[in-house]
């Protein structure tokens, strides 16, 4: 989310490299978090499978997560981004 926020909110230059920088960090995040914890980045990937076959134990873990994650990026993207103070 953090990305998509310095480029959404970035100088024309910065949305040229839109693509690699979204791209490259979604590869980062399936080569290590991938293995160590089996998860899947897309949460309608696992909430469709798990409605179907009834397991429903970790859905909240996958309706949650998203929306806290962007409510947490928010406030440290403003906190990070540099200000135009003269």
């Amino acid at each position: 989310m953090l990305v998509i926020l310095n480029i959404a909110h970035g100088s024309k230059e910065h949305a040229l490299f839109a693509g690699i920088a979204i791209g490259s960090v979604l590869g980062l995040e399936a080569m290590f978090a991938g293995p160590i914890c089996g998860a899947s980045m897309d949460p309608a990937r696992y909430i469709g499978p798990a409605i179907v076959s009834g397991h429903l134990e970790d859905l909240w873990v996958y309706i949650i997560a998203p929306m806290a994650g962007a409510a947490l990026a928010v406030p440290l993207w403003k906190y990070l981004k540099p200000t135009n103070n003269g």
